[in-house]
């Protein structure tokens, strides 16, 4: 009777520390999914929707789960990014699958885009890139959302010391006129003085013939009279799209439409065509390179 009741005891004291273990492996297991959620949860997940944004973030050591859909490379380090259509023309459907806690676009493209955010609840912030003062802005705001500070002084130290140089370039120099044509596959538009392009211009020492206006509008349609009255000193023409295209299209009209040949930049062959990857519609972190080749444009330097 002894020894039965002594296995009796064992045995519930057996079960008693099985009870024991499994009890506390289940909290361990929901303790650790637990910390797995929350670690998901505070995680950033951002997404770039144009390509200047891609490597703005970059700059500042952001990763992304989604980027632009775009012909143009982008950082390996973005490789497993999630494509998420045209900045445009934004996929919601991608966009919300990959949960963001914030998407990232510019405010020259909100007009456009901002219902399919509102539509959809989706956080979205409009960085301003429509000019380099707008671009300097847009790095410290996001610098310091991300607490990436240090990273966007050193990139605004680097920019300024740099675009002290460019000054000193143009200062005192002639400004010629210049005429800014932005083309788009099937026509194209001016630039106007508050458009990014008619930025870089002023600041290279020219002088936009399109600078004065009522409106803060950046690009308009103007028809080839009443541009033939501006008379340009240099014309700049800057394909964005489709460029490959988009440069046929702007030979094709100089050479078809007569109109052109009254104009003493086409005379004197001051007609450039700008690389889009330096001369965007937005401002970009190639800003300076695109000043120093306008410089050497409207100046005629070469140091």
């Amino acid at each position: 009777m002894r020894k039965k009741l002594i296995i009796a005891l064992a045995l519930i004291c057996t079960c008693l520390l099985f009870v024991s273990c499994s009890a506390e492996s289940s909290g361990s297991n929901e303790a650790s999914e637990q910390t797995d959620k929350d670690v998901e949860d505070s995680s950033e997940r951002i997404v770039a929707t144009t390509v200047a944004l891609v490597e703005i973030a970059e700059a500042l050591d952001l990763d992304l789960v989604g980027v632009p859909t775009t012909y143009k490379d982008l950082s390996e380090r973005y490789n497993d990014a999630t494509e998420v259509g045209l900045a445009m023309e934004p996929d919601m459907e991608i966009i919300q699958s990959l949960r963001p806690t914030d998407v990232l676009s510019v405010t020259s493209l909100k007009d456009d885009v901002g219902e399919y955010y509102e539509k959809t609840e989706t956080p979205v912030t409009y960085i301003d890139l429509e000019s380099i003062d707008g671009l300097l802005s847009s790095i410290e705001n996001l610098a310091e959302t991300y607490d990436r500070e240090s990273l966007a002084e050193e990139l605004i130290a680097d920019f300024d010391e740099r675009m002290q140089k460019v000054e000193e370039k143009v200062s005192g120099a002639d400004q010629p006129s210049v005429l800014i044509l932005l083309g788009v596959p099937g026509s194209y538009l001016v630039a106007t003085e508050h458009s990014y392009l008619g930025d870089l211009v002023k600041r290279a020492g020219g002088q936009n013939v399109y600078a004065s206006s009522e409106s803060d509008v950046e690009y308009t349609a103007v028809n080839t009279e009443h541009l033939q009255q501006t008379n340009p000193d240099i014309i700049l023409r800057a394909a964005h799209g489709m460029p490959e295209e988009v440069v046929k299209m702007f030979d094709e009209e100089f050479k078809e439409n007569d109109i052109w040949k009254h104009f003493d930049a086409v005379t004197n062959d001051e007609v450039y065509d700008l690389e889009e990857t330096l001369f965007g519609t937005t401002a970009n972190l190639a800003v300076i390179e695109a000043l120093e080749q306008l410089v050497d444009i409207l100046h005629g330097t070469d140091d």
